[in-house]
């Protein structure tokens, strides 16, 4: 399909979805209003250590477009303090994808490397402002003496060194003079905090290493904790937005600010990690994936790098549309893969002219074919092309072409070919293809009867023998072809998640990049994840592709009838060797309508490898397709144990389904095994099943179950609405720090009086009279919005019941 003067449907579109109103949008919309800044600057700090991979997708979504959406400016930087894993190779990488994906910073690109003078005055200042100092224990004791959360820290021995002392140790790092280790630089801030992270964070440490940028000059590098709040202060960020984690490193971020006395400053603010189904994203991890060999490179279509993904033929309209669907918020929480499938089907779906395409070929011979044919085919059979004045058609993607570029000629001739599972020799119950001397529709070509057919010495159909109907019979199913004589050789690769489990590490891989930590080559690596990849994950097949597509340009994605969408490789394709990529496959009907043939049936399929089952017979779509394996129970059954535990837990006023969710999970068990049996039992469960769960699996969940009971006291009397107690909650899973006390120091238990809350709801009526004269007219579904605008505005604190009964009084005026 040539369309000359159509835009090209690869390039990035300049108009990205919105980032949905949040708790942060909600913060800039205050700060702006009050005047605390001239500007939003926000940025996004990824560490080039790797490749960008979908989990940056969110992270810089939610910068850039926050700010872009608020006439702000948004900054690119790299995080590269770290001289063993930064790499030029790994900048022009990320740069490069996410100028793909759409976003200019301008000039606004910054290295935290470029500031490296910087950062080491503002350490001498801390150290004679008497801030900071030179420690000289080993990581052990360190770590000893800083206590944990039962038992305050100790000083260290060399805590009280003068200020000449700690400078002349500290330039004596900088000359190089210490061996790695041997010292470092910490802030002198509070040993008996709760906060652990304020114990005498360290600031600086001696590493030895070649920097990509700055080469030998440096052997003392910043932590991440110094230079991350130095930088967004010297850039000139007002908002800077990381993962939920990074809850107590605020505090030191805080600290800096007021030590160094940066006015106007930065604030930090944390949201809810996300993490995707079947993929992992440490850069660790899939570095390992491809010194072993198991992927073929950061490109591999399989992989979830966005290099991945532009190979496979993903646009960055689809990427972002997936960002812009998660949803920001102070919870973490698992994003399902189909989430993501869906928006690559959705942009692909109007952008993609039909076509057809055997990839396991059998050939049929139309015995009363005499001439050969040349059918006019619609690249969009089901959709309807608009006609305009100027004589153009409107296709579904918005181009405009001419009539005749809508639909393309396609050879039909003696011998054709069909997908292999096609046809049926001994057809099964229901079977609507072709069977021996029966029936089937020939896409745009008619309908075909197997008179009969041909094996070899396995008993496998070689050939078959048709008689060309034309309209004069009836078919129950329609297949697609290809000419034998004209079709164009070409390999397939059909593409499959790269794991074979939703949590490929037993837990829930964070989806937020590792932008906001270093990564260490001396780190243990969990190799279980590697038991878990899936072994159909790639399937090569040859076959034939009707000759439309040598006229087409070469990024043009296609919709293979009853296939999926596929697009020439543009690494390893070539003019006399076309391979195509499979992109994803359609959607799976068969499940939702018994007795529909899926459009996407595979038409390979894979031995299974002893001791792995396949995620599915091909496809990246949930469900796959032409599924051999029979449909697993919706609820597995529990061991007699587990059911004795389901009831125990009943028996203590956990809800049914939440109790057997916990029993099959050791580690929910574990966890409510500490909760309190003082009545809150049932909400406290619930609390395990949907806001620890994924936390719970992986081990990161910090508080104990049985600081959950006061809370769920609170949220029973009313002195908390279910917003802040889960805000709370999530914030206790990530700090250990008890949800009460986090709502008490902040007064978020504060509650509403009555005649506060009525103050609110008159000033969301003042603010919206068309909505108000609309809702009094009828257009009662405006509920919803009044409501959440009142929320928003109470801060949460609002009780829901009570807003619901005062805003319906205050409607009926």
């Amino acid at each position: 399909m040539t369309a000359p003067d159509a835009p090209d449907s690869s390039a990035p579109n300049s108009i990205a979805p919105k980032v949905a109103p949040n708790f942060i949008t909600e913060i800039i919309e205050r700060d702006l209003q009050a005047g605390k800044y001239p500007e939003i600057v926000t940025r996004f700090p990824p560490e080039p250590s790797g490749y960008a991979h979908l989990g940056h997708v969110f992270a810089s979504f939610l910068d850039f477009q926050t700010a872009a959406q608020y006439g702000g400016r948004y900054h690119l930087r790299m995080d590269d303090t770290n001289p063993e894993l930064a790499t030029q190779e790994y900048v022009d990488a990320i740069a490069d994808d996410l100028k793909w994906l759409g976003w200019d910073w301008g000039e606004h690109f910054y290295y935290a490397s470029d500031y490296f003078d910087r950062y080491y005055e503002y350490a001498e200042q801390l150290v004679k402002q008497g801030d900071a100092y030179v420690d000289s224990v080993s990581a052990d004791e360190m770590a000893r003496l800083r206590g944990d959360s039962t038992k305050a820290g100790q000083p260290s021995p060399y805590r009280e060194r003068s200020v000449e002392e700690n400078l002349d140790l500290l330039r004596r790092m900088k000359a190089g003079e210490f061996p790695d280790g041997e010292h470092v630089l910490r802030a002198k801030i509070d040993l008996s905090s709760p906060n652990i992270k304020l114990r005498d964070p360290v600031l600086y440490r001696i590493l030895r290493g070649e920097h990509y940028r700055q080469g030998d000059k440096w052997c003392i590098y910043p932590m991440y904790d110094f230079q991350h709040p130095l930088q967004d202060a010297l850039e000139g960020v007002t908002h800077s937005m990381c993962s939920l984690e990074f809850v107590d490193n605020r505090a030191i971020y805080d600290w800096l600010m007021e030590k160094l006395n940066f006015a106007p400053r930065p604030h930090q603010y944390e949201f809810g990690r996300r993490g995707l189904e079947y993929t992992i994203t440490s850069k660790r991890k899939l570095r390992r994936l491809i010194e072993e060999g198991r992927v073929s490179g950061w490109d591999d279509p399989r992989m979830p790098t966005l290099r991945a993904q532009r190979r496979l033929g993903v646009t960055p309209e689809a990427v972002k549309a997936f960002a812009a669907q998660i949803g920001v918020n102070r919870t973490n929480r698992t994003v399902d893969i189909a989430v993501y499938e869906n928006a690559v089907r959705d942009d692909l779906n109007h952008r993609a002219p039909r076509v057809m395409a055997v990839i396991d070929p059998i050939k049929v011979t139309l015995s009363n074919l005499s001439d050969p044919q040349t059918l006019s085919l619609p690249y969009w059979p089901y959709d309807v092309v608009q006609a305009s004045p100027d004589g153009l058609v409107a296709l579904p993607s918005g181009e405009r072409v001419k009539p005749e570029q809508a639909v393309r000629d396609v050879p039909l001739t003696r011998e054709i070919y069909i997908e292999r599972a096609d046809f049926e020799a001994e057809p099964p119950k229901g079977f609507k293809r072709l069977t021996p001397h029966g029936t089937v529709r020939l896409r745009g070509a008619g309908i075909i009867r197997a008179d009969s057919f041909e094996t070899d010495e396995a008993g496998q159909v070689t050939q078959i023998s048709a008689t060309l109907l034309g309209e004069d019979a009836k078919a129950g199913g329609v297949i697609h072809w290809v000419s034998a004589e004209k079709g164009v050789p070409a390999e397939f690769r059909l593409y499959d998640r790269l794991f074979s489990v939703p949590h490929p590490e037993g837990g829930n891989e964070d989806f937020m990049p590792e932008d906001e930590q270093e990564e260490s080559h001396d780190a243990p690596l969990d190799a279980d994840y590697l038991r878990f990849l899936n072994p159909y994950s790639l399937k090569v097949t040859h076959g034939f592709v009707e000759p439309s597509v040598l006229a087409d340009p070469q990024d043009t994605r296609y919709q293979f009838e009853r296939q999926g969408y596929f697009w020439r490789d543009p690494v390893d394709s070539r003019e006399d060797a076309l391979v195509f990529g499979r992109i994803i496959t359609l959607k799976d009907t068969w499940g939702k309508n018994k007795g529909v043939e899926p459009s996407n049936r595979q038409t390979v399929k894979p031995q299974k490898a002893e001791g792995v089952a396949p995620l599915s017979t091909g496809g990246r779509g949930a469900g796959g397709e032409g599924a051999t394996q029979k449909a697993q129970p919706k609820h597995q059954p529990l061991t007699p144990a587990q059911e004795a535990d389901a009831a125990r837990l009943t028996a203590l006023g956990a809800a049914e389904a939440d109790a057997r969710t916990i029993a099959k999970d050791e580690a929910l068990l574990a966890f409510v095994n500490g909760a309190l049996q003082d009545g809150t039992f049932h909400q406290v469960a619930a609390w395990t099943v949907n806001e620890l769960g994924v936390g719970l699996r992986s081990g990161e969940v910090k508080v104990g179950a049985a600081d959950l009971a006061p809370l769920a006291q609170m949220l029973a009397a009313g002195q908390v609405t279910t917003r802040v107690a889960r805000d709370a909650l999530a914030r206790a899973a990530t700090s250990g720090e008890a949800p009460v006390s986090i709502i008490e120091r902040e007064g978020l238990n504060a509650g509403l009086s009555d005649e506060d809350l009525q103050k609110a709801i008159q000033a969301v009526l003042d603010a919206n009279p068309n909505e108000l004269a609309s809702y009094r007219a009828g257009k009662t579904a405006l509920m919803g919005f009044f409501t959440g605008q009142v929320m928003r505005s109470t801060g949460g604190k609002a009780d829901p019941k009570k807003v619901a009964a005062a805003l319906a009084a205050a409607l009926k005026g």
